[in-house]
């Protein structure tokens, strides 16, 4: 009887994505940073309303005030002509989206701009938009697309002038700070790689509201004081600006 014999399978445009993705961020020496949160009273306010915006609406807008308030978490490292830093004037938010691509999983990143200026309603708006529109109608899924069809060697080189010559153009399309997540499936990350200064991710929310949350941080641009420091500030945006707008949205919605 024949032995199966395997199949080569070429590498999609999502696939060359992540490829040139993780190339680039084992280059970044990352350290994640955890606290665990409690959450009990933003569990009741969000379950008190009939708009239910997701977690990963709430953490993003919370996370943007912290990154709003602390101009060197919206730094990022570059090194040509010389090492040096950037610092952004404004949040971009890049949010990982897991969407399909064909018959392929994959993954695109979202980005929303100074979203701590934006209500929670609207930023989960956004985010739907990103998980239920057709890709070519995302600007962000669009070039991503583009890009991955070029050789490898062109890609490299459009990464490393991304990351490492222009910081504006950088934060634009990359993003000022990142958010992934996959709660939603009973499980989390312990220490994404990420290309952005600081990157976000939490576990699953228990029913009490305890969670952990990481922030992944560039050891080059931060230091772990100051990163367990935004996560403090994180918790208490979240139970003070945050909890004021899930209590509001019930008399919003009834409006």
């Amino acid at each position: 009887m024949p032995q199966p014999v395997g199949v080569s399978i070429p590498l999609s445009l999502p696939r060359r994505l992540m490829c040139d993705y993780l190339h680039f961020a084992r280059q970044i020496p990352s350290v994640p940073v955890q606290r665990r949160m409690q959450l009990g009273e933003v569990v009741s306010a969000r379950a008190a309303t009939g708009l239910r915006p997701s977690w990963c609406s709430i953490f993003t807008k919370a996370y943007a005030f912290v990154t709003a308030a602390t101009p060197s978490l919206r730094r990022s490292y570059l090194s040509f002509p010389r090492p040096h830093l950037y610092e952004h004037p404004c949040n971009v938010a890049s949010i990982a989206i897991g969407r399909k691509f064909g018959d392929e999983d994959a993954v695109f990143m979202g980005h929303i701009r100074r979203p701590e200026a934006l209500s929670l309603a609207e930023i989960d708006h956004r985010l739907r938009r990103f998980k239920d529109q057709p890709l070519e109608t995302i600007g962000d899924f669009r070039r991503i697309l583009l890009m991955n069809r070029f050789p490898r060697p062109l890609r490299r080189l459009l990464w490393w002038i991304g990351l490492n010559v222009w910081g504006r153009k950088r934060a634009a399309f990359m993003g000022t700070s990142g958010i992934t997540v996959y709660a939603g499936l009973g499980a989390a990350s312990l220490h994404p790689l990420s290309l952005l200064t600081t990157t976000l991710n939490y576990g699953v929310i228990e029913p009490d509201g305890c969670v952990d949350v990481r922030i992944t941080y560039d050891h080059r641009v931060l230091d772990g004081a100051t990163i367990a420091r935004a996560l403090a500030e994180l918790e208490r945006v979240l139970t003070h600006e945050i909890l004021a707008e899930l209590r509001y949205l019930p008399t919003a919605s009834a409006a």
